[in-house]
């Protein structure tokens, strides 16, 4: 079975999609070919969410992520959006959801640590409910 593509939206591809992509890629990169982007981009990923990320897992996510727009991703089985209360361009896949997380920026270590758990824990249960086969993903 080939590995199956998801990709996390968010507006900036800075905080919340680039800490999904990097815990996938950590947690089930067995199951999972991750990838994260936005419809506009920021010059560096979030300092805090690196940091956190860094002192939570290990991962240091400016070594194999940046910023990106979604016209750079390829095509993908799943679509994440990260909760940006935005219109997100439609991005052809065979399963979309929103996690509905909120933007830590700004915040306190605990909020940026409360996300990457919550993420944590939905990329599991993501793959639990494709191997279960409560979502269907053509391979």
């Amino acid at each position: 079975m080939r590995k199956i593509k998801v990709a996390y939206i968010c507006v900036h591809n800075s905080c919340r999609s680039q800490m999904a992509e990097a815990l996938t890629r950590h947690f089930a990169s067995d199951f999972f070919e991750a990838y994260s982007a936005g419809t506009e981009t920021k010059p560096k990923i979030n300092q805090d969410a690196v940091r956190i990320i860094k002192q939570e897992y290990g991962i240091d996510m400016e070594l194999l992520q940046s910023s990106k727009l979604i016209d750079v991703l390829p095509p993908v089985d799943i679509v994440i959006t990260m909760g940006c209360n935005v219109n997100c361009p439609y991005l052809p896949s065979q399963f979309r959801e929103d996690w509905g997380l909120d933007d830590p920026s700004g915040k306190a270590d605990s909020e940026f640590i409360n996300v990457a758990k919550t993420i944590e824990k939905n990329v599991l249960g993501l793959k639990d409910r494709i191997l279960k086969g409560e979502i269907k993903i053509n391979n």
